[in-house]
């Protein structure tokens, strides 16, 4: 019954929305992409020898980036067990089967009843890996009648989605919580949100931040050179600082990530004045959604900055001009690799929480961001401790900030020592969290439950 009731809310909801993703399909060529698959569910994922599936999915590309090191320990460890990724977004998609090109890839059911019963038939998962979040009510309760375990790795469980769950906890514990075999948490706050939520205790793993994994931080790599050569950056003189006799000797690199608006105005703004003081300050300006790249590209050439788009570059640029924008999916980490000092966006104007921090102090970046960063709440504050990032509250002490990290380089290469430093003492979060699938692995083998192959 209440499987009933979702499809046709979903279908109401649907009709309602339809005009609005019509225009949405036809002006960007949005929800087009596996549509029947995403309604009525994926074909067969080729399993001939009958293994053990892992069934791994991120909602779109940062998931992705983060399945990326839990996919590859799983394999090392279960190299016999067949491994599938699935994504929500056309992005994602694009990402995973860029990441993952020997692996099966398969778009994310619709949560309609049908569409998930169909894609499970089609998977025939052992486990299901979901990455930070992504909880459906049909997709959770398919997979409990076929007695099919649901990790939920890197969970989180901001301050903004407790108080939301907080008001339906009740529901929640009933469409949701109660169909998820365990949380690999990423730290002791979200545990205890989640336990407040209902979740019991002994669903409840602290395994640290699968991020920290992530964070490799090696700068020198054949797609960070390749990068480095296309947009024209020349290594950097050994400067231990910038007096003013100094400026100009050597191209310093300000990369502003994931950016969301009104952030691109500020950014842009605040490198206008840096640079007509620090002349060989250079801007790399990363929005967060591949869909508004156009809009930001406006933004750039209205500031009358010299700037060029990444996807319209053919050849290498001579030199790299004041402003790049990185209209490209997956060049993200190769570009922190090349970066001097760093902005981590959605974290100035209240509505977004942030985005990661962990990738450019891997890389040893000292990073700026904005005051509203719960989203990773936990990693802002250790770095901020270990004097390896810095929080401004607003367009002017993000200004200042900048500048003195440009003026200093002393400064900035102690405070990347010190983030870099940090990531390291935090990792082991994969290996956690494997233990803690196959944990639940064996739980459903040794119950003697197998997933059904048919509904």
């Amino acid at each position: 019954m209440t499987q009933l009731f979702l499809n046709l809310l979903y279908l109401l909801i649907l009709t309602l929305l339809s005009p609005w993703l019509l225009w949405r399909a036809v002006r960007t060529g949005r929800y087009r992409r596996d549509l029947s698959a995403k309604l009525l569910g994926c074909g067969p994922v080729p399993n001939p020898s009958s293994k053990p599936v892992a069934w791994f999915h991120g909602v779109s590309v940062g998931e992705i980036h983060l399945l990326v090191t839990i996919v590859a320990a799983l394999h090392k460890r279960h190299p016999d067990w067949l491994l599938v990724v699935s994504s929500t977004t056309d992005t994602g998609l694009a990402e995973a089967r860029s990441r993952f090109a020997d692996l099966s890839i398969i778009p994310f059911p619709f949560d309609f009843s049908w569409a998930c019963a169909a894609t499970f038939n089609a998977v025939r998962p052992t486990v299901v890996v979901l990455a930070e979040s992504e909880l459906w009510p049909n997709f959770l309760a398919t997979a409990a009648r076929l007695k099919v375990p649901v990790v939920v790795a890197n969970a989180r469980m901001s301050p903004r989605s407790f108080a939301r769950l907080s008001k339906v906890a009740a529901l929640a514990r009933r469409l949701l919580f109660r169909h998820i075999s365990a949380f690999a948490v990423q730290s002791t706050d979200y545990a205890e949100r989640l336990r407040l939520l209902g979740v019991p205790d002994s669903k409840l793993t602290v395994t640290g931040s699968v991020k920290y994994d992530g964070a490799v931080g090696d700068r020198d790599t054949p797609k960070g050179r390749e990068l480095a050569l296309v947009l024209g950056i020349k290594s950097p003189l050994p400067l231990t600082s910038l007096s003013p006799g100094e400026r100009g000797t050597g191209t310093i690199i300000l990369l502003a990530g994931s950016t969301h608006p009104p952030e691109e105005e500020i950014l842009l703004r605040v490198f206008a004045k840096l640079r007509s003081q620090f002349p060989q300050l250079r801007l790399l300006l990363v929005p967060r959604h591949p869909d508004r790249f156009a809009e930001v590209a406006a933004l750039v050439a209205a500031s009358g900055l010299p700037f060029a788009r990444r996807s319209q570059l053919t050849q290498p640029l001579a030199e790299m001009p004041a402003v790049v924008l990185l209209d490209s999916v997956g060049e993200l980490g190769a570009a922190w690799g090349l970066a001097d000092l760093g902005y981590t966006g959605g974290s100035l104007d209240g509505k977004r929480g942030g985005q990661s921090m962990i990738e450019p102090a891997g890389y040893g970046v000292p990073t700026v961001f904005g005051p509203h960063v719960w989203n990773f709440r936990d990693a802002a504050r250790r770095l901020i401790d270990a004097g390896g990032a810095l929080m401004v509250q607003d367009e002017r002490e993000l200004e200042m900030a900048l500048a003195r990290l440009i003026a200093d380089a002393t400064e900035r290469e102690r405070m990347g020592t010190a983030a870099r430093q940090l990531v390291r003492e935090q990792q082991g979060a994969t290996e956690r969290t494997l233990d803690v699938i196959d944990l639940v692995s064996r739980q459903i083998a040794h119950r003697g439950a197998k997933p059904q192959r048919n509904l």
